[in-house]
């Protein structure tokens, strides 16, 4: 036996199983090996021993060269981009889609007549073509745009005078209205419809345009003059792929929204198949313009001090750091370039990347005056409080506005609002507006700073019900506003905002302000309260003690009637006084 098992092992090779395993299914099958003279028969497993070479071959993988890699190779345009990842700029749905197309050309609107000092009068429209499709239309009353800007603005992204401006305003990147116009050219084929007059010298311009997304270029399909009855002003109309739906995050609550954070813009809004709805302006003035400042050193990178230095006019350093920079000093630009080991004098141009980097260095440890915060145009108090009274039923209306803080050299200004009470529910959670530079966000709230700040605070301790991860519960409308140079949203659709730290802590304080403040407005109603009801409790049981004391003593009823008068103005005066 111990023979037999060991001419098996001999017949056996172990790389030949391994070879007879990997054969393919269809080759032919083996003819058995003969056994050695002095070996006995082979058994039956030794009939697979050995793949033929006769096998069918894999076909060989064709692998690519660098130059074929080379040719396959281009530029990659950002509208080709964003027509892939459309999902980023806000039309990852057909509801969303749709507020993002009429929020686009609503902030572009609001931004024009608040640069051109115009109280903004609004006319948004929502016609429904067919089951999915629909077309909007926002018409303005702006300063309008010239003949030669509206291809541009409104068929190439990445586009406008925003980007690279330090002050607050809606828009930041270029990309929305004309994201917004490539969307619907994307789904239902249809060009961007924009009419525009500038004065009432000048004739109106019309124009149908489309996007070119291989060369993020404006095709413009028509170039005309045509009559309109406005003095100036734009009126853009987008046919797309949409889903209407009234509640929240819709158009008709972005809208509702936009009225309450703006409250100097008069709007008017056609749902479609609803009937129309009239937002007044609530004040009669604009709000303070805001003026462009220069970066701020502490918000400033290696990178972008490298090419600010490479760009800028200036042909001395010390001129450079003071004209293109605020809150630099002749004091300032000693120290800095004591500690960077360099003059003055010296040509920016001429500066080595090590010797930049010192100077980087220098900036960020030199102590410096905050930014300007003119550069801000906060809402206000007293516009908060009448935008809310406006929009809201309710008995109590509260606002804060925070001083201006810094995040990465960047001003910004926390504002939070408050109505409280009257026909708002007392049993659900608390309905909370987010904004952003006058912009509702009605997505992606969890990731928001403002809603980590909201949940942050323990309203127990403001009268307030609250559950571990939920907003308070009880009538209340709480809306936070954050106005900055650069706001620092999380995505290019402008949804949420980074919790940066300095963030974070002046929402939280700005929230814990109007919260002492909401706590001292429920403490003093409750006490209103209870002695309302105290006082009821005098009117209701006097009356039976005259009538008491006046069978007891015999008294006449005018008697009775004095005594009466007496025990109230006693009680009454023993009370304090309802203010």
């Amino acid at each position: 036996m111990a023979k037999e098992k060991a001419g098996r092992r001999a017949a056996l090779p172990q790389m030949d199983l391994f070879s007879a395993a990997a054969s393919s299914a269809t080759a032919v099958k083996p003819e058995p090996a003969a056994p050695a003279p002095d070996q006995p028969e082979p058994g039956p497993a030794a009939a697979v021993a050995v793949a033929p070479e006769t096998a069918a071959k894999a076909p060989r993988r064709q692998t690519a060269t660098a130059e074929s890699l080379a040719e396959r190779q281009r530029e990659i345009s950002v509208s080709e981009f964003f027509v892939k990842n459309r999902h980023l700029l806000g039309f990852d749905n057909p509801q969303k889609a749709l507020l993002t197309a009429v929020r686009e050309c609503v902030d572009n609107s609001l931004d024009a007549c608040g640069d051109a000092g115009i109280l903004p009068s609004l006319r948004i429209e929502i016609v429904q073509l067919a089951e999915d499709r629909f077309k909007i239309a926002v018409e303005d009353n702006g300063p309008g745009i010239v003949r030669a800007q509206i291809p541009k603005v409104f068929g190439k992204l990445l586009y406008g005078s925003k980007f690279h401006t330090m002050k607050q305003q809606r828009g930041q990147q270029g990309i929305g209205v004309s994201a917004a116009g490539m969307y619907g050219q994307l789904t239902t084929g249809k060009p961007v419809l924009i009419s525009s007059r500038t004065s009432p010298q000048a004739p109106a311009h019309y124009f149908e345009v489309t996007v070119d997304t291989r060369k993020n270029q404006p095709l413009v399909l028509k170039d005309e003059k045509r009559e309109w009855v406005k003095d100036h002003g734009t009126r853009v109309e987008i046919e797309l792929q949409a889903t209407y739906k009234k509640g929240r995050r819709s158009v008709d609550d972005y809208v509702e929204q936009t009225a309450i954070a703006n409250p100097h813009a008069e709007i008017t809004y056609h749902p479609p198949g609803g009937e129309v709805l009239h937002y007044a302006r609530a004040v009669e003035a604009l709000p303070e313009e805001p003026r462009e400042i220069k970066p701020h050193p502490y918000g400033v990178e290696l990178g972008m001090l490298m090419r600010m230095l490479q760009d800028t006019p200036a042909k001395q350093l010390g001129l450079a750091l003071k004209h293109d920079f605020s809150r630099v000093t002749d004091k300032v630009v000693s120290e800095v370039v004591k500690a960077a080991g360099v003059t003055a004098s010296t040509r920016p141009r001429d500066l080595s990347t090590p010797a930049i980097e010192k100077l980087h260095k220098a900036l960020q440890a030199v102590k410096l005056m905050a930014p300007p915060t003119n550069c801000l145009s906060p809402i206000g108090e007293e516009a908060i409080r009448a935008g809310l009274q406006k929009r809201i039923q309710a008995d109590w209306y509260e606002a804060v506005t925070r001083p201006p803080a810094v995040y990465r050299g960047n001003p910004f200004q926390v504002e939070v609002g408050l109505a409280y009470g009257g026909s708002l529910p007392g049993d659900e959670l608390a309905e909370m507006y987010r904004l952003a530079n006058r912009v509702p966000l009605q997505y992606q709230a969890s990731a928001c700073a403002i809603t980590k700040a909201v949940l942050s605070v323990d309203w127990r301790g403001y009268g307030l019900q609250m559950s571990k991860g939920a907003l308070p519960s009880g009538p209340l409308v709480l809306m936070v506003h954050i106005a900055s140079v650069w706001v620092p949203f999380t995505s290019e659709s402008k949804e949420a905002i980074a919790a940066y730290p300095e963030i974070v802590k002046e929402l939280r304080l700005a929230l814990m302000e109007v919260g002492r403040k909401l706590a001292s407005h429920i403490r003093h109603r409750r006490k209103v309260t209870d002695e309302m009801k105290k006082r009821s409790y005098i009117d209701k049981f006097i009356p039976h003690i005259g009538i008491a004391l006046k069978e007891i003593l015999a008294l006449s009823d005018k008697q009775e009637q004095s005594v009466l008068v007496h025990l109230r103005d006693t009680l009454e005066r023993s009370r304090e006084p309802i203010a």
